[in-house]
């Protein structure tokens, strides 16, 4: 059985081609040509390349390709792979008290970084606002409305241009005086950073003469 070295040695002398004239078809370097025709697998880059340089020359060969790589593959010896039988241990990671007070203090940086911009953030947005009174389109027989929701605890909350209360959990509620023209309660939330929220409800004023 032949090995793929002397399959190829033989096609080039078969074509009177010497390995310098090879190696200019191929660009590939006449070292690695001969070793590769005397099967010195280890004197030979990676199989990867050597595949390439297979190709190569069956192409300039008039060999084929499929056959040539088959061959490859079979003659190719597996690669070895090296275990230090005596590792060094001396580097082996260790948890010190030097580490743990890197660590602490990287967790409490991390943990007061991440609260500034929550502030920061929240300082920054407009404030949430919910009316749960009136509803929208909602008929008003009497000339008072009372008014009722919800926002941010600290945020100032007007209605129709009238402030109102805010209590510690964020609940408000108000009466706005009704007239036959009043058409829309205008609800606006105001942030310390003097972001507004804005919500608008129709109403049907349905005042009795």
């Amino acid at each position: 059985m032949k090995l793929i070295g002397e399959i190829i040695k033989e096609s080039r002398i078969k074509k009177k081609l010497s390995r310098e004239k090879l190696e200019k078809l191929t660009k590939i370097k006449k070292e690695f040509i001969e070793n590769l025709e005397e099967n010195r697998w280890e004197a030979l880059p990676e199989y990867p390349v050597v595949v390439g340089f297979v190709k190569s020359i069956a192409s300039n060969l008039n060999l084929e390709q499929k056959n040539l790589t088959a061959l490859l593959r079979r003659d190719y010896p597996p690669k070895v792979l090296k275990i230090n039988p005596n590792p060094d241990v001396s580097e082996k990671f260790t948890w010190g008290p030097k580490l743990s007070f890197i660590t602490g203090i990287s967790l409490v940086f991390i943990i007061i970084v991440g609260y500034l911009i929550f502030q920061y953030l929240s300082f920054i947005k407009p404030p949430n606002l919910l009316i749960e009174i009136p509803e929208e389109g909602q008929g008003v027989g009497q000339e008072k409305l009372t008014v009722k929701g919800k926002t941010d605890p600290d945020a100032v909350v007007l209605v129709n241009n009238q402030p109102t209360i805010v209590g510690e959990d964020g609940t408000f509620e108000t009466e706005i005086e009704i007239f036959e023209g009043t058409g829309e309660v205008v609800v606006v939330a105001k942030s310390r950073s003097g972001k507004e929220t804005v919500v608008a409800r129709k109403i049907k004023p349905e005042l009795r003469q």
